[in-house]
């Protein structure tokens, strides 16, 4: 039984609500606590979601996306920490966590013949299936921070940008019948910098070109909406375990 959400509208609503979290979730920690506290703690937060996810036999919705939020938070540190403590650019780290995402696939398929999240049921494939995604946040972050801050194009022309790219996967699915695997994944990366860009739209002060609502604030309205998805998530997994009983 897989242990990763089937993949409705329902699961990419909620999967870009928590790409927007990480994101104004890691700045306000890293303010508030300082960055060395901020990643220590995350980094705790984030083992502590993922060995629960792995004991976990079966898909259980709260769990699952308390380990997508807590990988969400410490790839956005992993970037940003690459950025401003580490000095490098962000055009070489998104190039970087590209090639450690496309060495992870190619392992994966490699070793397991096939990259489709639905075949994801423990073991192997699940450690290769999180290391995907800890990957594809990273390389979001770096790649909307790049067009955002490095090409001085700001959140909210950035968030445009990737709304209509995102969109792309499911016409390239549609007229050109490209592999659904493929075109999931496409999709999936892209969701980490649509989400952040609006998140730190919304966040930053107005001379950032946001709206200045603050991090917190932000990250407190996207977690009350994402644990109502989530609610609702729970409720249709005990009625699909009660209808197959």
């Amino acid at each position: 039984m897989s242990k990763v959400p089937q993949v409705t509208a329902v699961f990419w609503i909620v999967k870009i609500l928590t790409t927007g979290m990480g994101e104004t979730a890691s700045d306000y920690l890293a303010q508030t606590l300082g960055p060395v506290p901020a990643v220590g703690s995350a980094a705790l937060l984030l083992a502590a979601a993922l060995i629960a996810q792995a004991r976990t036999r079966r898909y259980v919705p709260a769990v699952y996306w308390a380990a997508v939020i807590m990988v969400s938070v410490f790839g956005t540190m992993a970037a940003d920490v690459a950025h401003v403590a580490l000095g490098v650019p962000y055009a070489a780290s998104a190039t970087a966590f590209a090639v450690a995402l496309a060495l992870v696939f190619a392992l994966w398929r490699r070793v397991e013949g096939t990259l489709a999240v639905e075949t994801v049921a423990g073991g192997r494939r699940e450690v290769f299936y999180w290391c995907a995604v800890m990957a594809t946040f990273a390389l979001g972050t770096a790649v909307g921070d790049l067009t955002a801050a490095t090409l001085g194009w700001g959140y909210l022309p950035s968030g445009l940008l990737f709304a209509a790219l995102i969109a792309l996967p499911a016409l390239a699915r549609r007229l050109f019948g490209l592999s659904s695997v493929l075109t999931f994944w496409w999709a999936y990366v892209l969701t980490r910098p649509l989400g952040a860009c609006f998140a730190d739209w919304a966040g930053v002060s107005h001379e950032r070109g946001g709206l200045d609502l603050g991090t917190g604030s932000v990250s407190l309205a996207l977690a009350v909406v994402i644990a109502a998805g989530v609610a609702w998530l729970s409720t249709m997994e005990r009625r699909v375990a009660r209808a197959m009983a």
